[in-house]
């Protein structure tokens, strides 16, 4: 017999059929969320999970579903999930790192070039029917190529920004993480790390990459902000909550900041509204790997991860494999 699985939203059909030659599949083809209450019982007697971002995976999920053997997400991040729930059940969690480097980090640079060159706010001018002449100053922004650019979070997505930067663009790339590069990774992006303090005062233009815990949760607030040049930028691709969204909606409207590009919210679907009421903040739903060969391959990854964990192959990149092997 089959082990039996859940696909728990909407994903590409042929990745489905992928998993059917191995499972008894129960699909959930739509891209509203499951309640609670739904994954809990579409997820009873279910060996396998395939997940998103937006299923919350606690301990009481995992208490009501005592026959779940694997948790593979189509994303990188997992703070969805109670990794030591997970852990102390013995189910294993597994994520999608690498596929998304490359692609993040085109639309992470996107987005602040967006920013800084004030891209959104001049086409809603254009579309208004406003733009009736040429000026010196219409709509002048920040440059990019010979800057400095800072960034907070110096994993695999940090280090792709900083070699668009440093090889594309010549700026000075400055850096803060929890553990500082090797001099190898350091010296060919001419990357220098530096304290947050230094960070925030000395960038032109900042990416926030880090990954969402509850260490790094409002990580960058009003005094934050205020360290920043007013001629600064502020980038987020990491999570909403990492940023204090009215501290930065407040700086943004006082001119105390020049503009700022995020592509995630604290509260999302739903948008801070001091956000929305702001020109200088260029706005984006969540789509920074959403790139169809990129999607296509994180739904792979965590399918073939899941066809691993339950058939007793090489599980690629388990979030919890050392400790469930202790």
């Amino acid at each position: 017999m089959k082990p039996k699985v859940l696909i728990a939203r909407r994903i590409f059909p042929d990745v489905v059929a992928r998993l059917r030659e191995h499972f008894e599949v129960e699909w959930y083809d739509e891209n509203e969320p499951l309640t609670p209450a739904q994954l809990q019982r579409r997820l009873a007697g279910k060996q396998g999970l395939f997940a998103s971002g937006t299923e919350q995976i606690t301990a009481e999920l995992l208490d009501a579903c005592p026959e779940l053997k694997a948790v593979c997400l189509m994303t990188v991040g997992y703070n969805n999930v109670d990794v030591a729930a997970c852990t102390a059940r013995g189910v294993l969690l597994t994520n999608a790192p690498d596929v998304l480097t490359e692609t993040t980090a085109d639309f992470g640079f996107a987005l602040m070039m967006a920013a800084a060159r004030r891209i959104s706010e001049s086409e809603h001018f254009l579309r208004r029917g406003d733009w009736t002449q040429w000026r010196v100053d219409l709509f002048a922004g920040a440059d990019i190529h010979g800057s400095t650019l800072g960034i907070l979070g110096m994993g695999r997505i940090g280090q792709a920004i900083a070699k668009r930067g440093a090889l594309g663009f010549g700026m000075q790339v400055i850096y803060h993480n929890r553990s500082r590069l090797s001099p190898e990774q350091e010296a060919p992006l001419g990357a220098q790390w530096v304290s947050k303090q230094e960070l925030l005062s000395r960038a032109d233009h900042m990416v926030i990459v880090v990954p969402y815990t509850p260490e790094s949760h409002h990580l960058i607030q009003a005094q934050d902000l205020a360290l920043m040049k007013r001629s600064a930028t502020l980038t987020n691709i990491a999570r909403g909550g990492v940023v204090d969204e009215d501290a930065l909606a407040q700086a943004l409207g006082e001119g105390r900041l020049a503009a700022a590009g995020l592509d995630v919210f604290e509260g999302e679907p739903t948008v801070n509204p001091r956000l929305l009421a702001l020109n200088n903040v260029v706005l984006t739903p969540h789509i920074a790997s959403a790139s169809v060969p990129t999607r296509r391959a994180m739904c792979n990854l965590a399918a073939d991860n899941l066809i691993a964990a339950l058939t007793g192959g090489q599980v690629l990149t388990a979030v919890n494999g050392r400790e469930l092997a202790a």
